[in-house]
């Protein structure tokens, strides 16, 4: 029988992608994660492996084609050799749509004992948490399996205990309003001038609704510090080479990561989200920070995870190669979601400052400017030192002004003071 393979639940309220490349043709043979498709998403331009081996029968889609989630993208012909399974994102056999799990019901009766469709890492993330990937339901590219629907098993499986219940909001919570305003017509610009139109990218159109949800639903206000760098950057010019030699590119956001990470465990509601149906704040007790990537589609924001907990140069690592699959359209859809809190360094773009849009449903957002040499009195001398301008923009609905700038001083606290860092773990 014939076995569709449709675009899987991408989370995050995904809800279409635009074909960017057909990797394959009908008539070919694959194997099971062979790329299939390029597909540029809300989040960004990524891979969807196959979720099964066999015999590409039919192409459904084309480049440049917008689909939604649980269109047909790819047909497989029947197996010849056993070993290909069916996607757990494929249509049933009676063309009907899938069945799309609600927020948080990741676990699903046991598959069977065929091939479990995770990373290796990931399988090394169950194992260490002692979760049955047979029991898992996948959320990511054609069901696949990520560190996320792991975490979520063994957290529905905490919720399922004996005398555990799921958090309630406050007794006294009531929802928040929201208030939409609709634009007004734009006049006719072609009666003073010749103009041009030029469509918007699927990336860029996802990019302007999410700012606008953003500016209209959050309460902006910005918090301006500086922190004096001068030791810090002298630490990454005296180690920089030597570290390159072994393949690690220490840079100024790495500090930025881990000074916010650390600087948010004291600071909690910075770390969180706000439910504003419920009038509840969601505390999130993992530091998994985004760091803004320009690239020639847009401005792109993958996430690094447990930043708190990793040393500083897995960080550096990381972060690089993190950014090169982003530039280069290869990021996962993993890369790009969970983020609790979003770094955008412009630093090597110059400026004094910005003031960045929170990037929703995150609560808060730390804008970093150019580093300058400057005239600082210390202990009654003028001294040169070298200064880093910082913004803090926050939701005011979360925090008031004293503890943006409690907040503000710690990650200044740690950059001023390196060595911390190192220790605090």
């Amino acid at each position: 029988m014939p076995r569709p393979f449709v675009l899987p639940d991408l989370g995050e309220g995904l809800t279409e992608a635009e074909i960017i490349a057909v990797l394959v043709r009908e008539g070919d043979v694959i194997q099971e994660d062979a790329p299939l498709l390029e597909v540029e998403t809300d989040k960004a331009q990524v891979e969807i492996p196959s979720p099964m081996s066999g015999r590409v029968e039919t192409v459904h889609v084309r480049p440049g084609q917008t689909v939604k989630v649980g269109a047909a993208l790819i047909t497989f012909a029947d197996s010849t050799d056993g070993g290909a399974r069916r996607s757990l994102a494929a249509a049933p056999a009676t063309g009907a749509a899938p069945a799309t799990a609600t927020p948080g019901d990741r676990s699903a009766p046991p598959r069977g004992r065929g091939p479990v469709p995770a990373t290796p890492a990931t399988r090394r993330l169950a194992r260490e948490l002692g979760v049955d990937l047979l029991t898992v339901r996948g959320r990511g590219p054609g069901g696949r399996i990520t560190d996320d629907d792991v975490r979520a098993a063994t957290s529905a499986a905490g919720a399922s205990a004996p005398g555990a219940s799921a958090p309630a909001s406050p007794p006294d919570a009531k929802p928040l309003a929201r208030v939409g305003v609709e634009p007004p017509p734009l006049p006719r610009f072609e009666q003073w001038g010749p103009v041009e139109r030029a469509p918007l990218s699927h990336l860029r159109r996802t990019i302007a609704l999410r700012m606008t949800l953003s500016a209209s639903l959050i309460p902006h206000v910005t918090h301006f510090d500086r922190a004096d760098i001068t030791e810090l950057d002298a630490i990454i010019r005296r180690n920089v080479e030597r570290l390159r030699a072994r393949g690690v590119s220490l840079t100024l956001t790495s500090f930025l990561l881990k000074a916010s990470a650390l600087a948010l465990r004291a600071h909690p509601q910075f770390n969180a989200s706000l439910d504003a149906a419920a009038g509840a704040l969601i505390l999130k007790r993992y530091y998994h920070l985004g760091v803004a990537v320009a690239t020639d589609r847009g401005l792109i924001v993958p996430v690094m995870r447990d930043v708190d907990q990793r040393p500083l140069l897995e960080l550096a690592r990381e972060l690089a190669t993190l950014a090169e699959r982003v530039r280069e359209g290869k990021a996962a859809l993993d890369d790009l979601r969970g983020g609790t809190f979003t770094i955008t360094n412009l630093g090597a773009l110059g400026g004094t400052g910005a003031i960045p849009i929170i990037n929703y449903p995150e609560v808060a957002i730390l804008g970093v400017a150019r580093a300058r040499e400057d005239a600082v009195v210390r202990e009654g001398q003028v001294v040169p030192r070298l200064m880093l301008p910082l913004t803090l923009t926050f939701d005011h609905r979360i925090a008031d002004g004293a503890d943006g700038a409690r907040f503000a001083a710690d990650i200044v606290r740690f950059l001023e003071h390196p060595d911390q860092m190192l220790l605090e773990l």
